[in-house]
């Protein structure tokens, strides 16, 4: 099985046949950045058509279970999240209006303070809002699940303790591998891990050591060392592939309508725009020279195996449900 815990390509019919070629059984995407609740309600039905018009491809994931119906049927099962909590606006009862629409995941920040948390760029980090703490109770008890991965650590910290269900950084890498703004350290991969959270493994160039250059022995070595750290049943894959995306678009990423100035980001240079991906891993049909790198670095098949997407399905199945269900 094999699940990636993050993407944001330019979707199109070649792509979700990479999904297939690759043997990609699901996939969670990003369908809003910046978006109100209604532009976000319009990229649902986007979605909607997708799945009517490349029926034979992909299907939409709610459940554990719907992986499991896509495996059957080759195709690849597509679950919802967000990066920013813009959807829900100001209205905590958005957040189980997003859930019954198919969102799974919800970031609590983008990089700068938000209603709810504090993002990884600003100066302070003061943690958990009053309405973050709010939010998050809600996101637990409907099954919308908290994602970290643009956060401070103060607040990543905070959320995995205050949250009464696991949290997850779905695309990030570790600090002292390579220092980013978006990277996390130790303390912060461990307060997600230990309280039953999963921590997703990223293939954007800013966040590998090498940038482009990156081989995969060492980011499949990285990853082996962060299991002996911290075990292997919380780690997954989020390679944040952000296939075929115009650089205008990472202005909207970065941007969105808060500033009238260009976000240039960590690692960019005169302006934004997307680096060339590491030559083994390119899209979706090279995830396999992931699970021979992890292979070849000494990590079991049943290591392998969880890191790939079995950890992730687990998780799926553990909390996308109402508290005290488990959707298998």
């Amino acid at each position: 099985m094999r699940i990636d815990g993050l993407q944001y390509a330019n979707w199109s019919e070649k792509i979700f046949r990479q999904l297939r070629e690759g043997g990609v059984d699901a996939i969670h995407v990003t369908i809003a950045y910046h978006e109100t609740f209604r532009e976000t309600v319009l990229n649902f039905e986007k979605w909607n058509r997708w799945f009517e018009q490349y029926s034979d491809l992909i299907m939409k994931g709610q459940w554990a279970s719907d992986i499991d119906a896509a495996c059957q049927t080759g195709r690849t099962a597509v679950f919802f999240g967000f990066q920013n909590p813009s959807p829900i606006e100001d209205d905590i009862g958005l957040v189980e209006i997003l859930h019954s629409l198919g969102a799974r995941f919800m970031q609590l920040t983008y990089n700068n303070q938000s209603l709810l948390a504090t993002g990884c760029y600003e100066a302070e980090d003061s943690g958990l809002t009053r309405m973050g703490k709010q939010v998050v109770k809600e996101m637990n008890r409907v099954g919308l699940v908290v994602d970290m991965s643009h956060s401070g650590d103060r607040s990543t910290i905070e959320a995995a303790d205050h949250s009464q269900r696991p949290i997850t950084i779905t695309h990030a890498n570790p600090h002292d591998w390579q220092p980013a703004l978006r990277n996390k350290r130790d303390e912060v991969i461990r307060a997600v891990t230990q309280n039953g959270g999963m921590f997703g493994f990223s293939l954007y160039p800013h966040h590998l050591r090498g940038k482009s250059a990156c081989t995969l022995t060492d980011f499949c070595e990285m990853i082996a060392r962060t299991a002996d750290k911290f075990g292997t049943a919380h780690l997954g894959i989020g390679s944040d592939l952000c296939q075929d995306q115009p650089d205008s678009v990472v202005e909207w990423m970065r941007v969105g309508r808060w500033t009238k100035d260009i976000d240039y980001g960590e690692g960019s240079q005169a302006a934004p725009g997307f680096p060339p991906m590491p030559d083994w891993f390119r899209d979706n049909r090279d995830f396999g020279n992931i699970e021979q790198g992890l292979r070849d670095v000494g990590m079991s098949a049943d290591e392998v195996a969880g890191i790939m997407g079995g950890n992730w399905y687990r998780f799926f199945a553990e909390n996308f449900g109402p508290m005290g269900e488990k959707h298998g």
